[in-house]
């Protein structure tokens, strides 16, 4: 979770933040939309999500967690969060991402490698 205003304040503050953060479609798509810091900060919350969920926290590259797509996102993984994926035995990955006029939040759920459950359905 959070402030869609902390993300608006780094993208007006600190030029390279976008850059440095988000690949060149995640930076197409936003900026694309009416609101940008809304869809920047809902995709920062998803990569913050991701990172946790495959169990490597938030110490990645954040253009290693590329979210592209909507109403669904997909999440394709690179370079050493992919590897670190592929160490923990991650499987496929499910976001959700949401804001309201303040807050963007994102929950991940990372299926273990070989254990694909039908849509809607629990693994257990």
């Amino acid at each position: 979770m959070i402030e869609i205003e902390r993300v608006r304040a780094a993208l007006t503050k600190r030029p390279r933040f976008a850059d440095r953060v988000f690949t060149e479609e995640e930076r197409r798509y936003c900026f694309s939309r009416p609101n940008p810091a809304q869809h920047f900060a809902a995709r920062f919350a998803g990569k913050e999500a991701v990172g946790k969920a495959i169990g490597c926290g938030v110490e990645f590259m954040w253009r290693d967690i590329e979210i592209a797509g909507r109403p669904k996102p997909s999440v394709t993984l690179s370079g050493k969060v992919a590897e670190l994926a592929e160490r923990f035995g991650a499987g496929d990955i499910d976001l959700s991402m949401t804001h309201s006029k303040g807050m963007a939040a994102a929950v991940a759920i990372v299926q273990p490698r070989g254990n694909r459950a039908p849509s809607g359905q629990a693994v257990s």
